[in-house]
């Protein structure tokens, strides 16, 4: 029956959208709306074939194709806004899904274990690597702002794809440290998924369908995104920070939240986590080296405001993580930030 309501409300809003778009009789506001209901849709279809997929390729497999199809929808939006030249929409963007993933949805993830469990552990040799990598984010992004008013256009465009290729070097040799030579000394106890939604080649199929069906919505959403932005005098800082990465982020919320209900803390932890890091090493800086292919090269210099909650996420998300352990009051303490940090945001 549940199964039944979410096909349903899947064909229904993308269809729903997909008239918006094109039929022109809508508001930008009602285009905009039907959009973002269709892309929670397609991402929580996106979230079941990936766990359907995790259930074939494997536990750390598995949950890097949690983090990489999550970030799908963030990426895809993120390259449309890049290629209508939306650089400080696509920053915004990336800020809003690091801070959303570590606050948001591990806020609610520990929240919401920890409501069923008095206390949740994970693997503490994953969360001090996972600390150490969110601290190397906050310093590549720090260090361009910081010397961005002594340098020319030109040498900080040398700079940000510099940065860029060492990030995603950075993160290719992470991914090789945690699944290939540390694998055993970072795996956490197998989650248990149960019977697979569908057969191995379905589960790769609707893998493939959702993927095209998050890329086809979000090109509607950006085209709606400047008219909403005016006509109600919300900033782009607010919008990509907040309106996008919370849409971004609904395979995410649903995975971890599930798999914290199910006192499987440590694989909600790595998909929360592991999503924020894949954004700002390997996301990012992929998103420079495409801006290149369209005549102007985005930087990598964030605003203060941008820093400032990146740092704080990552600051208090690392006090919290590092020993290993979880309940349900660390999780109100990051949604507490992320609260702060949505009204700043607004009224800025």
């Amino acid at each position: 029956m549940k199964r039944h309501f979410f096909t349903i409300g899947l064909i229904s809003s993308f269809l729903l959208s997909a008239v918006a778009h094109y039929s022109g009789i809508f508001p930008s506001a009602v285009q905009l709306a039907f959009s973002c209901i269709a892309i929670i849709f397609v991402a929580g279809f996106l979230g079941k074939a990936t766990e359907s997929v995790a259930h074939y390729a494997g536990e750390r497999v598995g949950g890097f194709l949690n983090a990489t199809f999550g970030n799908a929808a963030e990426l895809i939006i993120a390259f449309f806004l890049v290629k209508e030249g939306k650089f400080e929409i696509v920053k915004a963007s990336i800020t809003g899904s690091i801070i959303g993933n570590l606050l948001l949805v591990l806020g609610l993830s520990l929240l919401i274990g920890g409501l069923k469990y008095k206390e949740q552990n994970f693997n503490i040799k994953l969360a001090s690597h996972n600390g150490s990598l969110m601290l190397l984010a906050v310093i590549a992004l720090f260090v361009p702002a910081a010397f961005a008013s002594s340098l020319t256009t030109i040498k900080m465009s040398t700079l940000s794809i510099t940065v860029a290729v060492v990030l995603i070097a950075a993160y290719l040799l992470w991914l090789y440290f945690s699944m290939v030579t540390h694998k055993n000394e970072l795996a956490d106890e197998a989650v248990e998924h149960g019977e697979p939604a569908w057969s191995k080649g379905l589960s790769i199929f609707f893998l493939v369908l959702a993927t095209a069906m998050v890329a086809v919505q979000s090109e509607w959403l950006v085209g709606t995104l400047e008219v909403f932005t005016h006509q109600f005098g919300l900033s782009e800082l607010f919008v990509g920070a907040f309106v996008i990465a919370i849409i971004g982020n609904a395979a995410e919320h649903s995975a971890a939240i599930m798999l914290a209900r199910k006192n499987k803390i440590g694989a909600a932890v790595e998909i929360a986590v592991g999503s924020s890091l894949q954004i700002a090493l390997f996301v990012a800086p992929v998103l420079v080296l495409i801006s290149l292919f369209f005549g102007k090269t985005m930087d990598i210099v964030f605003t203060t405001f941008e820093l400032v909650a990146i740092g704080v996420a990552a600051i208090i998300a690392k006090s919290i993580s590092q020993d290993g352990s979880t309940n349900w009051y660390e999780g109100v303490l990051l949604l507490v930030v992320y609260c702060i940090l949505g009204i700043a945001f607004f009224l800025v």
